[in-house]
């Protein structure tokens, strides 16, 4: 399957960034909160907040409990799936 331009820079992205890739990779599959998130890919938890950040502003990940404050559940949007199934491809 051919990727469209738009998804070959979404992929570059966060192909340039060892933090969002862990973090999208950590999600794959799975829905998890920030402090899993942070233990599954070793990264600070500080660093966690704004690389989901990031990615929700990229429409890859989304929060599916935004009321709380506390145990907010992150896991990849369609796009987001997408985009690590095709992290390993240049």
């Amino acid at each position: 399957m051919e990727l469209s331009d738009e998804m070959l820079k979404e992929i570059s992205y966060v192909k340039i960034s060892s933090y969002r890739t862990k973090v999208m990779k950590s999600l794959e599959d799975d829905v998890k909160i920030p402090s899993k998130i942070a233990e599954d890919s070793e990264i600070r938890q500080n660093h966690i907040s704004k690389v989901l950040a990031e990615l929700k502003a990229h429409e890859m990940v989304e929060c599916i409990n935004p009321e709380v404050r506390k145990g907010r559940l992150y896991r990849h949007t369609e796009k987001g799936d997408e985009i690590v199934k095709n992290l390993n491809v240049d």
